[in-house]
């Protein structure tokens, strides 16, 4: 199999390691297609691989005994699904399930401790990563405790706008009132506005967003923390 030059990777921490780090970690790199409704970190269950992802969302949703759900992250072509491993831990109480679907780089467990203990630079690169998520779910929790459901959802637009090529987001109604945490005749009641006024646009199973900037001023204070502190940690770094 011919392999691929780091500058034709889309995943932002693949990208970012330093070459020698890349062809090393390269090598142990295995192709996985995400389909929607995947679950490549599984609650409570031993975790064999980290996946980098390259397209698609994978959603990080907490669940508790009783039933209840809400996401509280999103990874996309600049993370990295299965902290738990880089932090010491071979297990978590949350799934990362596939939102959208796309392709992720599988790397196994006992490959990745290894780069972990040869490389600092690695090293630092993914516990970089692991603080930058530690921020999201943070905001996640904040966004979700003190801003209104349209505030809310402009901020999940626009952090899902933020990790596919195009405009358009595959999602439902029900989806989105499970990942938002809320009934789904809210989520209906504020789609169906954001439709009317021309900011985003609904066909079944699909969001179009067309007024980005719209968004923007929705979303308010709650979108924009993640995404400068992940700049900070990754891209300025």
């Amino acid at each position: 199999m011919k392999r691929l030059l780091q500058v034709t990777y889309r995943n932002r921490l693949l990208i970012s390691l330093t070459p020698a780090d890349f062809a090393w970690v390269q090598n142990h790199l295995t192709p996985v297609v995400l389909r929607v409704g995947d679950v490549p970190m599984p609650a409570a269950a031993p975790l064999t691989h980290v996946y980098f992802v390259e397209q698609g969302i994978v959603s990080l949703v907490a669940r508790f005994s009783d039933g209840e759900q809400a996401e509280i992250g999103l990874v996309g072509y600049e993370g990295v699904v299965g902290l738990p491993l880089i932090l010491g831990s071979d297990r978590t109480p949350y799934d990362g399930q596939v939102q959208m679907a796309g392709l992720a780089w599988a790397m196994p467990a006992e490959a990745l401790h290894a780069m972990l203990q040869r490389s600092a630079a690695f090293s630092e690169r993914l516990l970089r990563y692991a603080q930058a998520s530690a921020v999201q779910v943070a905001s996640t929790a904040l966004a979700n405790a003190r801003y209104t459901l349209v505030a809310r959802l402009a901020r999940w637009l626009l952090m899902c706008h933020d990790r596919v090529e195009g405009d358009d987001l595959p999602t439902t109604h029900r989806f989105l009132s499970v990942m938002l945490g809320v009934n789904r005749t809210g989520v209906t009641e504020v789609v169906a506005a954001l439709e009317r006024a021309g900011v985003i646009a609904t066909k079944r199973g699909t969001i179009t967003i067309l007024d980005r900037a719209y968004l923007l001023t929705q979303a308010g204070a709650c979108y924009g923390t993640p995404e400068t502190e992940y700049a900070r940690l990754i891209e300025r770094a």
